[in-house]
């Protein structure tokens, strides 16, 4: 998620390296190199150059911080102008006192609406209590309707629609359904249009009318960069919109639509969608978004996310696993599973504070940990238990049946004792038999909540140990985090059957060979 926008303002904020204070000249680089990445992202050029011009007057308003560093300062501002730029902070969907609440979702054909609509049902559900219903209005579109009748039925949300009606009577019908059936929410899933089109807005416009919505949310497909601004300034033009909801985030490397949206229409952003799975709806907080775009990573929302897909139980026992040193690749393999229910790998690591720059870098590829779990699953459940006993011969049994050389067991069984020794200084850190019941759940608790690290412990807890590192949230030397790379590969890439290496090592066993057979002619 927006990988250029974060490298080029790193790169912005590198020409302060090496000044002692700053200076209206040095402030002014940083700006230029600001505005250009702003405008490779594909922000609007007024919006870029006011934004810039707001960040100038910050910085140097503040006058003069003695011991902290210049980079640090202009950071700062442009951080600050960014969450307000995407403001107010933490908007949520208003519901109305007397139920049921109408939400109207609206947006071009292809932004995602059906989809969103479920998501967000799913959502409200779970995590606001509500007791959805969802229309299914989107007439024009072949398959639509049987489209959010699947989503329904997979999610156990009912799902209304009547033929032989308009998509205003149907939307009108659904609501007085939801009322006759219980239901306290409505979400009404309209049809869209390749482009803005007045049949489009009519419709729409009638829709409104009838149902009386208390939420009118535009439904935008952030890959599109300024069309999707656009588009949204023509639905506001003619539709009283309440908030937007970004789609494809995950796929969007520039950020221009997130950037701003919130300034052209005036509309906060509400949710964003991170993925193609029925949970990837995640609340949009400007200052996190911030964060993110400026390589800060994200570490409440990934402790977040933790709470919500990790059970207590589970984290506690692989932490008490960490502590007591009585780690196995069992425990590995358990806490690949548990890091992979965080989401797609790519987006995990780029909550992590400092890897939003080094994502280029790294070719994070969550086949490759379908490969580690091909190794894992290759082995007895007494060699997961006793990695000791894994000797040459069953490394190569062990590699063959997942389909890699033997060099990829090699990595693994390496970043194992990377983990191992992690775990060994933790020990020494007075978190091993020591500690008693309480303190470990205090220090557990420490981990996951309010969003800070247990002391001594090192950053990312869990996470970090999962790469072999235990530093914080720094990388060191700029680098990858230790361990990560031997996990993934250079650059992520696979160790297939017949690589280079094996054919090296079917090389060297030939020439022993050649050496045994010398020996004993001798």
């Amino acid at each position: 998620m927006f990988e250029t926008l974060t490298k080029r303002l790193s790169g912005a904020f590198g020409a302060f390296r090496g000044q002692r204070e700053l200076t209206e000249e040095n402030i002014e680089d940083g700006l230029r190199a600001v505005r250009t990445a702003l405008l490779e992202a594909d922000v609007q050029f007024q919006l870029a150059r006011d934004f810039t011009a707001r960040v100038k007057e910050r910085a140097l308003g503040a006058g003069i911080v003695k011991g902290v560093d210049p980079s640090q300062q202009f950071v700062h501002a442009v951080h600050a102008e960014l969450v307000e730029m995407m403001g107010p902070e933490d908007a949520k969907i208003r519901f109305a006192s007397q139920p049921p609440t109408v939400l109207l979702l609206a947006g071009l054909q292809g932004a995602g609406k059906t989809t969103t609509c479920a998501k967000l049902a799913k959502r409200m559900r779970e995590r606001g209590g509500r007791k959805p219903l969802m229309v299914a209005a989107d007439i024009k579109r072949p398959a639509a309707v049987e489209q959010l009748r699947v989503l329904g039925r997979k999610l156990d949300i009912p799902v209304f629609h009547q033929e032989g009606l308009t998509a205003p009577e149907v939307c009108a019908a659904g609501v007085a359904a939801a009322r006759a059936q219980g239901c306290d929410l409505v979400l009404l899933d309209t049809a869209g249009r390749l482009h803005v089109d007045d049949e489009l807005m009519a419709e729409v416009a009638d829709i409104a009318r009838l149902t009386k919505p208390h939420e009118t949310v535009l439904v935008v497909d952030s890959m599109t960069g300024q069309d999707a601004v656009r588009s949204a300034q023509a639905f506001h033009e003619r539709l009283e919109l309440t908030g937007v909801i970004l789609t494809k985030l995950d796929g969007d490397a520039r950020g221009g639509a997130a950037v701003s949206l919130k300034a052209v229409t005036g509309r906060p952003i509400l949710f964003i969608g991170t993925g193609e799975k029925l949970d990837d709806l995640d609340a949009f907080h400007p200052e996190r978004m911030a964060g993110r775009i400026l390589g800060m990573g994200d570490v409440v929302g990934l402790v977040e996310e933790a709470q919500d897909k990790i059970s207590e139980q589970d984290a506690e026992a692989a932490y008490q696993k960490m502590v007591l040193g009585s780690f196995t690749l069992e425990d590995m393999l358990a806490q690949i599973r548990m890091f992979r229910k965080l989401g797609p790998m790519k987006k995990v690591l780029g909550m992590m504070p400092g890897m939003g720059g080094m994502m280029d870098k790294i070719d994070v590829d969550d086949r490759q940990m379908n490969r580690l779990e091909a190794l894992f699953t290759s082995m007895t459940p007494k060699e997961r238990l006793h990695p000791e006993v894994l000797d040459m011969s069953r490394r190569r049994r062990i590699a063959r049946g997942s389909g890699q050389d033997v060099g990829a067991m090699n990595d693994l069984l390496k970043s194992f004792k990377g983990m191992k020794q992690m775990m060994k200084q933790m020990n020494k850190l007075g978190l091993g038999a020591k500690l008693g019941s309480k303190a470990k759940k205090d220090a557990l608790r420490g981990m996951s909540a309010d969003g800070e690290l247990a002391p001594d412990v090192g950053g990312g807890g869990m996470l970090s140990g999962l790469f072999g590192g235990g530093g914080g949230g720094g990388l060191p030397g700029g680098g990858a985090p230790e361990g990560l790379e031997g996990m993934l590969g250079q650059r992520g890439a696979p160790r297939p059957m017949g690589s280079s290496s094996t054919r090296k090592q079917q090389k060297k066993k030939k020439k022993d060979k050649k050496k045994s057979r010398k020996g004993r002619r001798k």
